[in-house]
């Protein structure tokens, strides 16, 4: 995949959102908490591709750490830049354009299963990271790598997909519009 401005853009952009929004979250579990800034990663991925998503999720995630604890947690990164790279496969499905109001039930299936995979991905990084790298306890890190994979569905199937689905119905409502 090529780089485009707009591609640049969309990950300044995204990761800053990413970064800021992060920072609202709510604790439930060991160092773990519910982040609606998940969705961003499905919404990035999804409309400028697995490398956008990518860094969306790593640069966001690694902003946040900085501005919120003084220091970056790098397996944690990892699982918000896993998570952003499995949702931009669905732009690989030339079918697949929200932008102009294309978006149907098989992208919507495979939405999810890019969500799934991707949140399985991100917890291996997660755990590979915290266990080898870190030296966690294993039994507190299966615990947080669960609690995170849980809400990040949640606010992946909850937010970010339906975000993209308002998308595409708002686009193709205006999409045979012509002026006069």
């Amino acid at each position: 995949m090529k780089l485009t401005t707009k591609h640049v853009v969309a990950i300044g952009i995204g990761a800053a959102l990413y970064g800021v929004l992060s920072a609202v979250s709510l604790p439930i579990g060991p160092n773990t908490s519910l982040r609606i800034a998940i969705a961003l990663l499905t919404i990035f991925g999804a409309l400028f591709g697995p490398l956008v998503g990518f860094l969306v999720g790593f640069i966001g995630h690694a902003l946040n750490d900085t501005m919120m604890y003084g220091g970056i947690w790098w397996s944690w990164v990892m699982l918000s830049a896993m998570i952003g790279f499995s949702m931009g496969f669905i732009k690989l499905d030339k079918t697949f354009d929200p932008e102009n109001g294309i978006l149907n039930k098989k992208h919507i299936v495979k939405l999810y299963i890019y969500a799934i995979i991707g949140m399985i991905l991100a917890g291996i990084a997660a755990y590979i990271g915290d266990v080898f790298f870190y030296g966690e306890p294993s039994n507190k890190v299966w615990i947080q790598i669960l609690i995170a994979t849980t809400s990040n569905f949640v606010v992946t199937a909850g937010l970010g997909i339906p975000a993209l689905i308002m998308l595409a119905r708002r686009k193709s409502k205006h999409k045979n519009l012509t002026a006069e």
